[in-house]
């Protein structure tokens, strides 16, 4: 008991018991939300990475019939759960029974608005003992400035605030990894695109 208590104090994560959470990246939101190309872009990798290392990924989208289904640039299609929602969290009924069913312990969170849906959500989970990681250069809202202050909020309460490449490595583990050559290949693929992600590079340093 004490070892799980350390990792998660830590941050360490399981690829065994991790579940990852595509907040409310949809199509109305292309033209309002700060940085959104960089959004996607990481997002769009983080589900290609749990096509290759099958850790679950669960979708929500905030009432889809007005702001209309997750951007056709992110996969979705191996999503365990993809789910319409009018609550801001994402932690609806069904998807808390889902994280029982799946024996999840820590989630990797990423998607919009930080300071709204992606905040409500992980103060849920943290609530209820999960191990939160949100990525820093995956969530975003309208006016930049909420950005960090939603970050800033988020690690206070306890979660783990990181960079998606950070986590991929952290979930592989070790060169060994019979996923780490597709692994590999996913972060040279989107190495460029990294360089230049504006949440994750504001004025030229690292917001972390």
């Amino acid at each position: 008991m004490a070892s799980v208590a350390v990792a998660r104090r830590l941050g360490r994560l399981n690829p065994k018991t991790t579940v990852f959470f595509l907040c409310d990246i949809q199509e109305r939101f292309r033209t309002g939300i700060h940085a959104f190309e960089s959004l996607v872009q990481v997002a769009q990798k983080m589900s290609k990475f749990s096509q290759i290392t099958k850790i679950p990924l669960i979708v929500t989208e905030q009432y889809s019939k007005g702001l209309g289904n997750t951007v056709s640039e992110i996969p979705i299609d191996h999503a365990v759960h993809v789910e319409d929602k009018s609550k801001f969290s994402m932690l609806t009924p069904f998807v808390s029974s889902k994280l029982k069913e799946l024996k999840a312990e820590s989630v990797v969170l990423f998607g919009i608005e930080s300071h709204v849906c992606v905040l409500q959500t992980c103060l849920d989970l943290l609530a209820q003992e999960y191990d939160v990681h949100v990525l820093a250069d995956g969530v975003s809202s309208m006016n930049a400035p909420e950005i960090d202050i939603a970050l800033n909020r988020m690690a206070r309460a306890g979660a783990h605030v990181v960079s998606s490449e950070s986590v991929m490595f952290q979930l592989t583990g070790d060169s060994k990894s019979p996923d780490f050559k597709a692994v590999s290949g996913l972060v040279k693929e989107y190495q460029e695109l990294a360089r230049q992600n504006l949440l994750l590079f504001k004025n030229n340093k690292a917001q972390l």
